[in-house]
């Protein structure tokens, strides 16, 4: 394979990530339980049947009272109630025919002798309020987090139907970038299986048939080098759709199928393999699991980023008071790389942005 001379060999990175998403197809989703569901995304809606609490209940503990029967009591015009009010705890229900809560000071020593007064509603939660019928608690696509969990388990609801996707990193040794992108990959709801990519050919089309993922990663092995035989195990194992991409860095970065999964090549060098992640991982990921878009999220730039027409390009960010501070894209050195908080793609038809532009960017 010889070196590409332009970009127009390369396919740009909005199709590549398009056609690479195309070949995944949500996988089959499981029954878990909230807990165990944190980070991987629901299926299908899971909504409230009936209404919590099903009766008014205490926000906090003391004395249940019918507001109406009260009103203007105080300490210097103490209100004598028809019974005496009755103590309740936090979260237990209100005795029929009361409506509000005092606090544990407002009886006096007779206590038919009522020193303040209450609102109706004053300290309790009404039936049905806390969770309303019908109230959607985690929607399709949304990825499961703890206060989801929460609200779940609240709910009484021990179990829903989430997919969590299974990605297998092979990756030459010595190996420092897949744990990485396992830590990714698990913050995105999916789980990875790292395993040392095979150096030969044949070895490694083998390896891409193996059983046990719904798509796999190969990691080095994409450059145009004797030894580099990533792209070529692909197209022996399946099918090769794409090797170069308009993206920099990542340039040598493709994909394909094998076994009827996708495959993604991503270049050896840590900037050029996380820029490929990002631009292509990424979308594979939540096809996978059907996500929903994930919300635009901005921030300003302190500096200008210049950018080459044709490509899209990748820069690392640093966030900063004011915003995000550019510390490089293509060759950037590891020991600025690993004070990325955020990167920016930069659309191959821009030739940059100047200083104080709201830009996209993804957190890391």
């Amino acid at each position: 394979m010889t070196p590409r001379a332009s970009t127009s060999a390369l396919m740009p990175v909005a199709e590549a990530a398009t056609a690479l998403a195309a070949l995944a197809r949500p996988v089959a989703a499981a029954e878990m339980r909230p807990a165990e569901a944190l980070g991987a995304v629901a299926a299908r809606d899971v909504a409230v049947a009936a209404g919590l609490p099903a009766e008014r209940t205490a926000l906090r503990d003391g004395w249940a009272v019918r507001a109406a029967e009260i009103a203007g009591a105080s300490p210097y015009a103490p209100v004598r109630a028809a019974r005496a009010p009755v103590w309740v705890e936090a979260g237990e229900g209100l005795p029929p025919g009361t409506d509000a809560l005092l606090a544990p000071e407002a009886i006096g020593a007779d206590p038919r002798e009522i020193e303040a007064e209450a609102a109706p509603g004053e300290g309790t939660r009404a039936a049905g309020a806390e969770l309303p019928p019908g109230t959607r608690l985690v929607g399709r696509g949304e990825r499961v987090n703890p206060l989801h969990a929460l609200a779940l388990t609240a709910a009484g609801i021990a179990r829903l139907s989430v997919r969590r996707p299974r990605l297998r990193l092979l990756a030459a040794e010595p190996d420092a970038l897949s744990p990485l992108l396992g830590a990714w990959i698990a913050g995105s709801g999916g789980t990875a299986e790292a395993a040392p990519r095979p150096a030969e050919r044949d070895a490694l089309a083998e390896a891409l048939a193996a059983p046990g993922a719904d798509a796999v990663v190969v990691i080095g092995g994409t450059g145009p080098g004797r030894r580099d035989a990533s792209a070529a195990a692909v197209a022996q194992a399946g099918r090769l759709h794409a090797h170069g991409i308009a993206l920099r860095p990542g340039e040598s970065a493709g994909f394909g199928e094998a076994a009827g999964r996708p495959v993604l090549l991503l270049p050896g060098r840590p900037d050029a393999a996380l820029a490929a992640w990002l631009a292509l991982g990424r979308p594979l990921l939540a096809a996978l699991a059907g996500a929903a878009p994930d919300i635009p999220q901005t921030l300003p730039l302190t500096r200008k980023v210049t950018s080459t027409i044709g490509l899209t390009e990748a820069v690392f960010l640093r966030r900063r008071a004011a915003g995000a501070e550019p510390i490089g894209g293509s060759e950037i050195p590891l020991h600025r790389l690993a004070g990325a908080e955020a990167a920016l793609l930069v659309p191959p038809a821009l030739e940059g942005y100047p200083a104080g532009t709201s830009v996209e960017v993804i957190f890391l």
